[in-house]
């Protein structure tokens, strides 16, 4: 991603800080993403990308890719940085364009 395409107004910045800093809101993202996901003003294309785990779609919106990362571990990982292995080659899959064909977690 090109700095030029950074969009700091995304709301998922505002949603990956929150489940950085809230084990809650990680809990409950698990358990229910669309309700935590309707907390945020989201855009269309922001939140459909995140439901099918397209991370390339975000970077392309303007995802800062530190936090695509962060998003990641949270998706695919675990809180305790277990996982972070797997959580990166989806990650990678998923901005190669095969992210679709991987099952999420």
């Amino acid at each position: 991603m090109a700095w030029e395409q950074f969009n700091p107004n995304l709301a998922t910045h505002d949603l990956v800080q929150d489940m950085k800093w809230n084990p809650e809101i990680r809990r409950e993202f698990k358990e229910n993403e669309a309700a935590v996901l309707d907390r945020y003003k989201l855009l269309p294309e922001e939140r459909a990308a995140i439901e099918q785990r397209d991370f390339r779609k975000l970077y392309d919106l303007g995802m800062h890719p530190y936090l695509g990362g962060q998003l990641s571990r949270f998706i695919w990982g675990n809180d305790a940085a277990k996982g972070a292995v797997e959580a990166s080659n989806r990650l990678v899959a998923s901005l190669q364009g095969h992210g679709r064909d991987i099952p999420n977690s």
